[in-house]
Order: C-alpha cells, then sequence, then structure tokens
C-alpha cells in the first residue's frame, strides 16, 4: 500500500483496503431502492434509468468490497471471540447483501432497468437489500469502532464483550 499511502496518508494506519471501498456499495445501493419507489409511485422512467445506474454500480461496487473482504478476512487483528462472534456474521449479511445486488442488477438489465412485471417485488427486494446491508455493515462498525479492526489504533487483541 506504500503507493496509496503517499496519496492517503490515513492509509497508512490500516490493515487492508477494504475500508476505503466498503462505503461506496453502501451508498449506491442505498440510493437505488428509495430512486425505485420513486420511480413507480411517479411513474417516471427517468428515475428508473438512474436508480438502475446506482444499482449497477453498486453491484460492482460490492464485488470489490466483497473481494477485498474476503482477502483481508484472514489477516485483521482480532481475537478470536470477536471472529466468531461478529466476522463470520459481518461476512454472512455482507455476502448475502452482494448476492441480492447481482440478482437484482440481473434482473433489472433484462428489462430495461426498472421489470414491469413483479415491480412490486423488484421494490420490496431493493429495500430488502437495504436492510440486509445495514445489519452486516453494523457488525463490520462493531469490529472497527469497539475492536479496533479498521487500524492500528490501540493495541491487539481486544477480547470480545457485549
Amino acid at each position: 500500500m506504500q503507493p496509496l499511502t503517499a496519496l492517503l496518508p490515513g492509509a497508512a494506519h490500516l490493515q487492508n483496503l477494504h475500508p476505503i471501498v466498503v462505503h461506496f456499495p453502501i451508498a449506491f445501493l442505498t440510493m437505488a431502492g428509495p430512486l425505485y419507489v420513486l420511480a413507480g409511485v411517479l411513474r417516471r422512467e427517468a428515475l428508473a434509468k438512474t436508480a438502475f445506474l446506482f444499482l449497477a454500480f453498486g453491484c460492482l461496487a460490492a464485488a470489490v468490497a466483497a473481494a477485498t473482504g474476503l482477502y483481508a478476512q484472514d489477516g485483521v487483528m482480532v481475537a478470536k471471540s470477536v471472529r466468531e462472534h461478529l466476522l463470520h456474521a459481518h461476512k454472512q449479511w455482507m455476502l448475502a447483501a452482494f448476492y441480492l445486488s447481482i440478482i437484482l442488477t440481473l434482473w433489472a438489465s433484462f428489462t430495461a432497468g426498472f421489470p414491469k412485471k413483479g415491480r412490486l417485488v423488484f421494490v420490496l427486494l431493493s429495500l430488502l437489500l437495504i436492510a440486509v446491508m445495514a445489519k452486516g455493515a453494523d457488525y463490520g462498525g462493531r469490529m472497527v469502532y469497539d475492536y479496533n479492526a479498521g487500524g492500528n489504533a490501540c493495541s491487539q487483541p481486544i477480547e470480545f464483550s457485549r
């Protein structure tokens, strides 16, 4: 990460690249759901196209976040108890969100960005995606803010506690 730290000095404190990329799928996929709701309610195809772009970019960003997370999981410095209680759950929830984003992106791709048949199911799944992502992100946030999984600000490992 040497060239990266010259551009982003804060990255020198990171254990891996995952924390740098995770916010992109969260932002893109979180915007896609409400935009699809608005597109359906207001019957605006332009909003549906914008929602599709957010969904597609979110899915691509989720692929990068999943790849960096899977690559980093063995090297992240957390106690075994934190790994068992938080990291495993974070991984499962976020992979579920990634797979759901793939399904929605493929579905939208084959239906000009916003399906006419099953539209309500599509919108509900888009909103479910946000909930699944939020649950998974909560586990990730606990690892970072409660157990210093994102950097080296305090000594490791910190044992799990409720």
